[in-house]
């Protein structure tokens, strides 16, 4: 355990990943599996409004407008974060929150509150492919939009703001690996703080989860 719990009743995890790693497979499989037990934040539910370009750090897209930078931590409203950890680790409804996302090893707000940090390590390539399908999937976007704008700054975002973070966890799991078996590791890490098995027979397929960034 390399974090503190800074007095909050509930311990917090951590989960971080670059895009299509698998970490938010990960957090909603230990939240699925205990229902009762596990607090769930995406930290993708806290950038700032991207229509507002006061705030947060701007980029162009491959289609040539201006865009919020999805890939940047100075995009997350780290006050949301802040106030919204606090009141899920201090309501006393849960013995675990997990918190998951692009930053979650970095940004101040959940790092100074974290008690582990687990980072879901993930071929870029296999990163890369999930993304794709998945904009392909839900956004209907060509895939030539997804293939540029990582070439024009995904792929240098995520060296600079989310790989140097694998340093930082405590936990390194496959990311390619099937949810039961990424649980099982972080078990391990965690101890006694998830009282209940997960059983092999009560996973599910991790294709079927999809990434939130």
């Amino acid at each position: 355990m390399t974090g503190v719990t800074s007095g909050l009743m509930t311990p917090v995890l951590a989960v971080a990943g670059g895009t299509a790693s698998g970490k938010s497979t990960l957090a909603e499989a230990l939240a699925r599996h205990h229902p009762d037990s596990v607090g769930l934040i995406h930290l993708d539910d806290f950038y700032v409004p991207a229509h507002d370009p006061r705030r947060g750090v701007r980029t162009l897209s491959a289609t040539g407008a201006e865009t919020l930078d999805w890939n940047h931590p100075g995009s997350i409203d780290e006050d949301a974060v802040t106030a919204a950890l606090d009141a899920a680790a201090g309501s006393g409804r849960y013995r675990l929150l997990v918190v998951e996302g692009l930053f979650a090893l970095t940004l101040p707000a959940v790092s100074a509150r974290a008690a582990w940090r687990v980072y879901v390590d993930t071929p870029d390539d296999i990163r890369l492919a999930r993304k794709i399908l998945r904009k392909i999937e839900v956004q209907r976007q060509d895939p030539r939009v997804s293939l540029l704008n990582y070439l024009t700054t995904g792929r240098e975002r995520h060296a600079a703001h989310v790989a140097p973070s694998r340093t930082l966890a405590d936990l390194v799991v496959d990311g390619t690996g099937d949810e039961y078996t990424m649980i099982a590791e972080v078990l391990t890490l965690i101890g006694p703080v998830l009282a209940e098995p997960v059983l092999a027979d009560s996973a599910v397929d991790a294709s079927c989860y999809g990434e939130t960034a």
